[in-house]
Protein backbone atom coordinates (compact mmCIF):
# COMPACT_ATOMS: atom_id res chain seq x y z
CA UNK A 1 0.00 0.00 0.00
CA UNK A 2 0.88 3.42 -1.28
CA UNK A 3 1.17 6.11 1.67
CA UNK A 4 1.41 9.30 0.78
CA UNK A 5 2.73 12.21 1.92
CA UNK A 6 2.26 15.48 0.13
CA UNK A 7 3.58 19.01 1.12
CA UNK A 8 3.05 22.56 -0.78
CA UNK A 9 5.03 25.41 -0.96
CA UNK A 10 3.91 28.32 -2.19
CA UNK A 11 0.42 26.63 -3.23
CA UNK A 12 -2.78 25.03 -1.25
CA UNK A 13 -2.81 21.36 -1.97
CA UNK A 14 -6.12 21.24 -3.14
CA UNK A 15 -8.25 17.67 -3.04
CA UNK A 16 -7.93 18.24 -6.42
CA UNK A 17 -4.17 18.08 -6.60
CA UNK A 18 -4.12 15.82 -4.09
CA UNK A 19 -6.34 13.24 -6.29
CA UNK A 20 -4.64 13.43 -9.47
CA UNK A 21 -1.42 13.13 -7.99
CA UNK A 22 -2.32 9.99 -5.78
CA UNK A 23 -4.27 8.53 -8.71
CA UNK A 24 -1.26 8.87 -11.11
CA UNK A 25 1.47 7.48 -8.81
CA UNK A 26 -0.52 4.22 -7.64
CA UNK A 27 -0.58 3.27 -11.37
CA UNK A 28 3.25 2.40 -10.32
CA UNK A 29 1.51 -0.73 -8.33
CA UNK A 30 1.46 -2.94 -10.89
CA UNK A 31 4.97 -3.09 -11.64
CA UNK A 32 5.54 -4.79 -8.62
CA UNK A 33 4.77 -7.97 -7.42
CA UNK A 34 1.91 -7.38 -4.83
CA UNK A 35 1.21 -3.71 -3.42
CA UNK A 36 4.32 -2.38 -1.74
CA UNK A 37 4.32 -0.73 1.40
CA UNK A 38 5.54 2.03 0.77
CA UNK A 39 5.60 6.25 1.79
CA UNK A 40 5.38 8.61 -1.05
CA UNK A 41 6.88 11.63 -0.57
CA UNK A 42 5.54 14.35 -3.03
CA UNK A 43 6.80 18.51 -2.61
CA UNK A 44 4.92 20.83 -4.73
CA UNK A 45 6.15 24.07 -5.33
CA UNK A 46 5.38 27.29 -6.97
CA UNK A 47 8.28 29.16 -8.26
CA UNK A 48 8.51 33.05 -8.26
CA UNK A 49 8.49 32.72 -11.83
CA UNK A 50 5.14 30.84 -11.50
CA UNK A 51 6.83 27.02 -12.66
CA UNK A 52 4.92 24.45 -11.18
CA UNK A 53 8.35 22.32 -9.40
CA UNK A 54 7.04 18.60 -8.26
CA UNK A 55 9.57 16.13 -6.54
CA UNK A 56 8.24 12.42 -6.10
CA UNK A 57 10.81 10.29 -3.64
CA UNK A 58 9.38 6.67 -2.80
CA UNK A 59 11.89 4.62 -0.49
CA UNK A 60 11.30 1.26 -1.14
CA UNK A 61 13.30 -2.09 0.27
CA UNK A 62 16.56 -2.20 -2.13
CA UNK A 63 15.27 0.88 -4.32
CA UNK A 64 14.66 4.48 -3.72
CA UNK A 65 12.98 5.74 -6.53
CA UNK A 66 12.93 9.80 -7.19
CA UNK A 67 12.47 12.07 -9.86
CA UNK A 68 11.63 16.01 -10.40
CA UNK A 69 9.93 17.81 -12.85
CA UNK A 70 9.00 21.42 -13.62
CA UNK A 71 6.42 22.45 -15.96
CA UNK A 72 3.71 25.19 -16.28
CA UNK A 73 0.99 23.06 -15.20
CA UNK A 74 1.43 21.26 -12.09
CA UNK A 75 -1.10 18.58 -13.45
CA UNK A 76 1.28 18.18 -16.51
CA UNK A 77 4.44 18.30 -14.16
CA UNK A 78 2.76 15.19 -12.30
CA UNK A 79 2.29 13.28 -15.24
CA UNK A 80 5.35 13.70 -16.48
CA UNK A 81 7.52 12.87 -12.98
CA UNK A 82 4.83 9.75 -13.05
CA UNK A 83 6.57 8.64 -16.44
CA UNK A 84 9.87 9.22 -15.12
CA UNK A 85 9.09 7.02 -12.75
CA UNK A 86 7.75 4.61 -14.68
CA UNK A 87 10.52 4.79 -17.14
CA UNK A 88 13.19 4.17 -13.90
CA UNK A 89 11.05 1.29 -12.89
CA UNK A 90 11.04 -0.77 -16.04
CA UNK A 91 14.81 0.03 -16.12
CA UNK A 92 15.80 -1.66 -12.96
CA UNK A 93 13.23 -4.49 -12.99
CA UNK A 94 14.78 -5.23 -16.63
CA UNK A 95 18.13 -5.35 -15.17
CA UNK A 96 17.51 -7.25 -12.23
CA UNK A 97 15.31 -10.15 -13.86
CA UNK A 98 18.17 -10.49 -16.82
CA UNK A 99 20.33 -10.81 -13.45
CA UNK A 100 18.18 -13.90 -11.93
CA UNK A 101 17.35 -14.79 -15.56
CA UNK A 102 21.16 -15.53 -15.46
CA UNK A 103 21.99 -16.99 -12.28
CA UNK A 104 18.95 -19.46 -13.00
CA UNK A 105 16.43 -18.39 -10.15
CA UNK A 106 13.43 -17.23 -11.76
CA UNK A 107 11.64 -17.48 -9.05
CA UNK A 108 12.45 -13.95 -7.55
CA UNK A 109 11.41 -10.81 -9.64
CA UNK A 110 11.74 -7.39 -8.62
CA UNK A 111 9.78 -6.90 -5.62
CA UNK A 112 12.32 -8.89 -3.47
CA UNK A 113 15.38 -6.76 -3.32
CA UNK A 114 16.54 -5.89 0.03
CA UNK A 115 18.56 -3.38 1.48
CA UNK A 116 20.16 0.01 0.24
CA UNK A 117 22.69 2.28 0.52
CA UNK A 118 23.35 5.71 0.23
CA UNK A 119 25.46 8.24 2.27
CA UNK A 120 25.22 12.32 2.03
CA UNK A 121 28.05 13.75 4.22
CA UNK A 122 28.36 17.85 3.74
CA UNK A 123 31.85 19.24 4.62
CA UNK A 124 32.71 22.73 5.90
CA UNK A 125 35.77 24.15 4.29
CA UNK A 126 37.07 25.09 7.32
CA UNK A 127 36.36 22.40 10.02
CA UNK A 128 35.53 18.28 9.14
CA UNK A 129 32.32 18.72 11.39
CA UNK A 130 29.71 15.40 9.91
CA UNK A 131 26.39 17.56 9.56
CA UNK A 132 24.18 14.40 8.86
CA UNK A 133 24.60 10.88 9.22
CA UNK A 134 22.93 7.56 7.47
CA UNK A 135 22.92 4.22 8.17
CA UNK A 136 21.89 1.12 5.66
CA UNK A 137 21.87 -2.44 5.09
CA UNK A 138 24.92 -3.04 2.10
CA UNK A 139 23.02 -5.02 -0.42
CA UNK A 140 25.11 -7.90 -2.29
CA UNK A 141 25.39 -6.78 -6.10
CA UNK A 142 28.03 -6.57 -8.61
CA UNK A 143 29.44 -2.67 -9.94
CA UNK A 144 27.26 -2.68 -12.87
CA UNK A 145 23.92 -2.73 -10.55
CA UNK A 146 25.47 0.18 -8.35
CA UNK A 147 25.82 2.43 -10.91
CA UNK A 148 22.11 1.75 -12.08
CA UNK A 149 21.19 2.27 -8.37
CA UNK A 150 23.82 5.80 -7.73
CA UNK A 151 22.54 7.15 -11.08
CA UNK A 152 19.02 6.12 -9.94
CA UNK A 153 19.50 8.36 -7.04
CA UNK A 154 20.97 11.23 -8.62
CA UNK A 155 24.24 10.47 -6.49
CA UNK A 156 27.61 10.56 -7.85
CA UNK A 157 28.69 7.60 -5.42
CA UNK A 158 27.42 4.61 -3.83
CA UNK A 159 28.42 1.87 -1.74
CA UNK A 160 27.58 -1.54 -1.58
CA UNK A 161 28.52 -5.24 -0.76
CA UNK A 162 29.83 -7.03 -4.02
CA UNK A 163 28.10 -10.31 -4.23
CA UNK A 164 31.12 -12.31 -5.09
CA UNK A 165 34.28 -10.97 -3.20
CA UNK A 166 31.70 -9.84 -0.06
CA UNK A 167 33.86 -7.18 0.04
CA UNK A 168 32.51 -2.76 0.61
CA UNK A 169 33.03 -1.59 -2.54
CA UNK A 170 32.66 1.81 -3.84
CA UNK A 171 31.67 3.28 -7.28
CA UNK A 172 31.99 6.74 -8.56
CA UNK A 173 31.39 9.23 -11.23
CA UNK A 174 34.55 10.78 -12.23
CA UNK A 175 34.85 14.19 -13.82
CA UNK A 176 35.00 12.93 -17.24
CA UNK A 177 31.63 11.40 -17.06
CA UNK A 178 33.10 7.60 -16.64
CA UNK A 179 33.04 5.45 -13.70
CA UNK A 180 35.72 4.69 -11.03
CA UNK A 181 35.68 1.64 -8.34
CA UNK A 182 37.13 1.60 -5.53
CA UNK A 183 38.00 -2.27 -3.93
CA UNK A 184 38.16 -2.77 -0.04
CA UNK A 185 40.19 -5.66 1.16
Amino acid sequence: MLNFQIRGENIEVTSAIRDHVEKKVSKLEKYFNGTPEANVHVNLKVNPDKKSKVEITIPMPGLVLRAEETNNDMYAAVDLIVDKLERQIRKHKTRVNRKFREQGNAKEFFSSTNGQTAVAVEEDEDEFTIVRTKRFDLKPMDSEEAVLQMNMLGHNFFIYTDAETNGTNIVYKRKDGKYGLIETN
